[in-house]
């Protein structure tokens, strides 16, 4: 159905129910309408965007999505855009699903973007990890330990599986230069933005400490609108991201957020690749796949 209906018609369609154009934004700020034509310009772009990835992944039209959905969908975003692209792509997302479903209160969550216009670095040295692994609860350092060693996003804690369980995306050629210097490492896997299942390493003492938090079942978590299956007792996703924050403002001061622990991770194995004899070139490639994201451009602002 979603397949008749092409995506330059949907958002279309989508613009002009959200549109007001031609009455002043003044007096209207929050009547949840597009009053301008550069924001429906550019809200229609987003519509379009968004149709085009729902019939490829999902084939539904953007009308009839689901709000987690939606939600996948931003998420893959991240990837792609920078943070102020995504925030208004959201906020065009928002308002569209506010009018259709007539309820204002429906509230898409904040995604925040792999792509940092930053120039200072997000990375946490080894003594501030240290530090706020010796003032969080044990359930919640083992998460921090667990993203910090393996580059995880906060999410993908709760995807955490063996790899004899599941194996990495087959649709992607990965670099058989990965992990190196990590061969002794357990080997598990993630799944990350996109759906992209990449494999992972944990170091032994760690995994050991993984494996006795596994689930005898696993349970159906929610987090930022997507529905996640874990297979262990860890903390992850907002929960974890909220938390580390929490305790970064209240034992260093500051947070550049759980997504630093990313960039720690970077760094540190760009220094080992380049131990290795590996070239700049080849370990940035490598680099970003561990990270789940195959854009060397990316990794090299984690760099900074």
């Amino acid at each position: 159905m979603a397949r008749n209906l092409s995506p330059e018609r949907q958002a279309a369609r989508a613009i002009k129910s959200i549109s007001c154009l031609g009455t002043p934004r003044h007096g209207n700020r929050d009547d949840g309408k597009v009053h301008s034509l550069g924001t429906a310009r550019q809200y229609e772009q987003t519509f379009r965007t968004a149709s085009t990835w729902l019939i490829d992944h999902h084939e539904v039209a953007l009308y009839h999505a689901r709000l987690e959905q939606i939600c996948e969908y931003l998420e893959t975003r991240s990837i792609h855009v920078g943070q102020k692209q995504l925030n208004s792509e959201r906020r065009a997302l928002e308002i569209f699903y506010r009018e259709i479903r007539k309820d204002p209160e429906i509230a898409l969550p904040r995604f925040e973007s792999e792509i940092s216009h930053t120039a200072r670095s997000r990375a946490y040295s080894d003594a501030q990890i240290d530090l706020l692994d010796n003032r969080m609860t044990p359930r919640v350092a083992l998460s921090l330990r667990l993203a910090n060693t393996a580059g995880l996003r906060a999410s993908e804690l709760y995807s955490l599986r063996r790899i004899t369980e599941r194996s990495p995306s087959s649709h992607r050629v990965w670099s058989d230069d990965r992990f190196k210097g990590l061969e002794s490492w357990a080997r598990y896997t993630v799944d990350g933005k996109g759906g992209l299942v990449r494999e992972v390493r944990i170091p032994p003492d760690l995994a050991k400490e993984l494996e006795s938090k596994r689930l005898v079942e696993p349970k159906i978590i929610h987090d930022r609108g997507i529905r996640l299956e874990s297979h262990y007792n860890v903390t992850g996703g907002r929960n974890f991201s909220n938390l580390f924050s929490r305790y970064a403002h209240q034992h260093l001061g500051w947070s550049e957020g759980a997504h630093g622990l990313r960039h720690g991770y970077a760094q540190r194995r760009m220094d080992q690749l380049g131990d290795r004899g590996l070239s700049y070139t080849n370990a940035l490639a490598i680099v970003s796949q561990e990270l789940g994201h195959f854009r060397p451009e990316i990794t090299e602002v984690y760099l900074r």
